[in-house]
């Protein structure tokens, strides 16, 4: 769409040659939009959102707070963990999820980037 783009060439050379040296590397922006992905679906953000509040909960816990099955939590909740934003361990029969740092930051981003109210 035109009025997307300049109809002159306007470039601030130092400020854009600055910028163009310190903008995010091709790997880093690859891995930060994984991250960024694996919060986009309305389950693992909720899921996330949950865990941000909570030290640690089970499997079974999650699935009953976000009104969803057990199997469809442990596959978003494996999503979640593949990018690093919770962890996992075992309890015996119990597997307990937690949000990491990197998580919790993600989460605290996505939230204040716009006005989020439970329903």
């Amino acid at each position: 769409m035109a009025a997307d783009r300049c109809d002159v060439l306007c470039l601030d050379l130092p400020q854009a040659e600055r910028l163009r040296a310190r903008r995010l590397g091709a790997a880093a922006a690859e891995r930060a939009s994984r991250r960024a992905r694996a919060l986009a679906d309305p389950t693992r953000l909720t899921l996330a959102v949950v865990l941000a509040e909570a030290d640690e909960l089970c499997v079974c816990d999650l699935g009953w707070i976000a009104e969803r099955s057990q199997a469809l939590v442990s596959h978003h909740l494996r999503a979640l963990r593949s990018e690093g934003l919770v962890t996992s361990r075992r309890e015996r029969k119990m597997v307990m999820y937690a949000l990491t740092g990197k998580g919790r930051r993600l989460v605290d981003a996505v939230l204040a980037a716009g006005e989020v109210v439970a329903e």
